[in-house]
């Protein structure tokens, strides 16, 4: 894996992840251009396809193998429950509908959580080969390299922002349009990525700078969330309070704002003046 992760704290959990990731990665990878779909979710269009439940039974495998106790949680297969604290959370292809249309766009996302709170993430990109990796405490990396996570001053032309909202959360929904048209106002660019893993890759290494979510999905928040805090990334809710990030409870309660120093005030100010500035809209 290189540096930084490789002992302490969850770093068995971390090599496991992370070899898991990558071997769905390459399954995806190899498979890609043969992709087709073989069912949907919700009513909002999204898409499984045979790639979503291939790479899933890689990672399944993996996981049962080294853990065979501990509960999990997969987008495709569900919950596959166990006694404890413990619970994994699997994505194995972030951005269904990107691979749906030829888009390559994608990634591979485990996260494992202790008493509903993040503490290994890793999120694999099969396109580049790049593996995002972070331990609670313990910074996150690609590679060798530490990730740093976005610059604390907003940049004057505006900031470049990723967006992600859950599958439940319909077209008519009129606060997420109020946070979507607050956003394309008064920022350079607004990254609608439909692989929201790639949004927290970024977002750790800097190269955007904040991401803004509302009633996002369970389970690939917390393990891109925990990359970003990791970089240095603080949250908030969508009206300025204190944000816990977990995957357990209600979608409402993930409606979130991550940033740091003048760009998370710049979008606090935007979500709350969007929202009505009350923790009943979150």
């Amino acid at each position: 894996m290189g540096s930084g992760t490789d002992t302490g704290a969850y770093a068995y959990e971390q090599k496991v992840a992370v070899e898991a990731a990558e071997e769905a990665g390459a399954l995806l990878s190899a498979r890609f251009a043969k992709a087709h779909t073989v069912g949907s979710k919700g009513d909002g269009g999204d898409v499984v396809t045979d790639l979503d439940l291939a790479a899933e039974e890689v990672i399944l495998a993996r996981l049962r193998t080294h853990f065979p106790h501990e509960r999990i949680v997969s987008e495709e297969a569900g919950l596959l429950e166990a006694d404890g604290s413990r619970t994994w959370l699997v994505d194995p292809l972030d951005g269904s509908n990107n691979v749906a249309i030829g888009l390559t766009a994608y990634a591979v996302g485990i996260a494992l959580c202790v008493d509903g709170s993040p503490v290994v993430g890793v999120v694999h990109e099969p396109v580049t080969g790049r593996t995002w990796r972070a331990a609670l405490g313990q910074g996150a990396w690609c590679g060798t390299t530490r990730l740093g996570g976005p610059r604390a001053q907003l940049p004057r032309c505006g900031p470049v922002l990723a967006w992600t909202q859950g599958h439940s959360v319909s077209r008519s929904d009129v606060r997420a349009q109020a946070l979507r048209g607050a956003l394309e106002l008064h920022s350079r660019r607004v990254l609608q990525l439909w692989a929201p893993l790639l949004g927290w890759t970024m977002l750790a290494s800097g190269t955007i700078d904040g991401y803004l979510g509302y009633r996002a999905e369970a389970v690939d928040f917390p393990g891109g969330a925990l990359l970003a805090t990791e970089a240095g990334v603080e949250f908030r809710s969508l009206s300025g309070g204190p944000f816990r990030v977990g995957f357990d409870g209600p979608d409402s309660g993930r409606s979130f704002v991550a940033a740091r120093g003048e760009a998370l005030a710049h979008l606090v100010d935007l979500a709350s003046a969007a929202t009505g500035g009350t923790p009943a809209a979150e």
